[in-house]
């Protein structure tokens, strides 16, 4: 259980220590998000409604199972609403947790907790159900090698937030920009006029700690990227799981494989066993199901 931590913050003490974020990511997002919800006047209901000072005690509590994620941007929530707010987290980021689990006490002033209550329970509810997801997933996968990552189809101006989640949830983060490693795409292939062409131009321009990734359609492709020897990693997009094998066999150890395209939950474990190092999946941010959690008063 953390306390109003005094070397560091409520936000910084409940940061799953295999996540990647930035404290300045947090407090942008929260205050983009609280200034959207309290407009040009606040909170009218509860300034109409409560008078100033009164305090309460409520618990931030998970209503399903699952994989937690979005606590320090829920404490940052109220902490910027009223600095002198009482927080005791009974998890942390990263934690799977039953149904009914209770998460945080929020104890202080009681316009504070309403106005903030929206926003902290989006970023939790939200994120949890990135963390969920990807738990799933990584379970599925079972013991085998193949690691389980995000890709870019991220909500706009989230998504350092929603690959902190899917790391949570015991995955990992592909780029989190085009400016992290060059991804030659189908299209990019086309335009430079065909694979060793535009894997020549990418090793020629990149520098030596960008990592150089092509994706192949087929396994002729594939052929090529092999026989250039310039490419770091091959994504093999949208192979079935006979061409996935045979494409494992083919690099033997020379690329890291990942395997993209279509990945779901019911086929991520066959996908795992061919033996591809990373099996990405867009539906992860795009797509993962809110987790329910709900902010009660208690009486």
């Amino acid at each position: 259980m953390l306390t109003r931590p005094t070397n560091t913050s409520i936000e910084q003490a409940l940061l799953y220590p295999g996540g990647f974020i930035s404290p300045l990511e947090i407090e942008d997002a929260v205050k983009r998000a609280l200034a959207e919800d309290l407009g040009r006047a606040g909170d009218i209901t509860s300034i109409a409604t409560i008078p100033p000072g009164t305090p309460c005690r409520t618990v931030l509590a998970a209503r399903k199972a699952g994989t937690i994620a979005g606590l320090p941007l829920a404490a940052a929530c109220f902490r910027l609403l009223a600095p002198d707010i009482e927080i005791k987290a009974l998890a942390r980021d990263g934690d799977t947790v039953v149904a009914k689990s209770v998460l945080m006490h929020i104890n202080g002033d009681a316009r504070a907790v309403l106005s903030g209550e929206r926003v902290a329970l989006n970023f939790v509810q939200h994120l949890s159900g990135i963390a969920t997801a990807t738990n799933a997933y990584v379970r599925a996968a079972g013991n085998t090698k193949t690691r389980i990552c995000c890709t870019r189809k991220t909500t706009p101006g989230l998504r350092a937030l929603e690959k902190y989640a899917v790391r949570c949830g015991g995955g990992f983060n592909h780029r989190f920009g085009l400016d992290d490693a060059i991804l030659i795409k189908d299209n990019h292939v086309a335009v430079a006029g065909g694979v060793r062409a535009v894997l020549e131009r990418a090793r020629a321009a990149a520098g030596h700690l960008v990592k150089i990734e092509i994706e192949v359609d087929s396994l002729e492709q594939l052929t090529e990227v092999l026989d250039c020897g310039l490419a770091d990693v091959v994504l093999i997009d949208n192979f079935d799981v006979a061409s996935m094998k045979k494409a494992v066999a083919m690099v033997a150890g020379r690329l890291v494989i990942e395997a993209s395209g279509g990945i779901t939950l019911d086929s991520i474990a066959e996908i795992a066993a061919t033996g591809v190092d990373y099996a990405s999946s867009g539906a992860l941010t795009h797509s993962a199901p809110a987790l329910d959690v709900g902010l009660d008063i208690e009486i």
